[in-house]
């Protein structure tokens, strides 16, 4: 819980990984303090969700991070957040502050590439986040089919490796 004693500066988070025609966007909720320092998404070295990608798309998680960016747009995967910018202590989705989010333009976005016809969410922040944009997005683009799955963050403890690795595997049956 924030309280009013507490200074928190704004954060930014990253421009999208995409490639030309991307089919699938994972969105996350706020890149990690340890993500905005190494300006990498998912940087913290316990988040699985580059060894979730590496097991789909058989790449090595020692790849650079550039590599593996572009692996996953050679897959027409898009990575993403829904938050734009806020106010947070620490990494925790629990800590941002609700009257600090600036949601990310989803409308111009998804515009600019109409082929996107999935949305995942890595874990439910980010999917509730989201949901409140709905009212602000096109009607087109409501209609775009959306999954969570669970949160690849070692916030996220109550699952295995392999349990998140089963729940992440429906991304390659819905892929193009």
């Amino acid at each position: 819980m924030i309280t009013s004693t507490q200074h928190l500066i704004t954060e930014y988070s990253f421009p999208p990984l995409l490639g030309e025609k991307p089919t699938i966007l994972i969105l996350g909720s706020m890149p990690s303090v340890q993500s905005l320092k190494h300006q990498q998404y998912y940087a913290h070295p316990r988040n699985a969700f580059w060894p979730i990608m590496a097991e789909l798309f058989s790449f090595s998680t020692t790849l650079p991070y550039l590599e593996r960016c572009s692996l996953l747009a050679q897959h027409h995967i898009a990575v993403w957040d829904v938050l734009k910018a806020c106010q947070r202590k620490g990494s925790l989705d629990s800590n941002i502050d609700t009257g600090s989010i600036v949601v990310n333009d989803f409308n111009n976005f998804l515009q600019r590439y109409p082929s996107i016809n999935r949305l995942y969410f890595n874990g439910t922040k980010a999917e509730s986040l989201f949901k409140q944009t709905i009212p602000s997005l096109s009607q087109q683009f409501i209609a775009i089919p959306t999954q969570r799955l669970p949160s690849t963050s070692p916030a996220h403890a109550a699952m295995s490796f392999d349990q998140k690795l089963e729940a992440w595997r429906q991304i390659l049956n819905i892929k193009n």
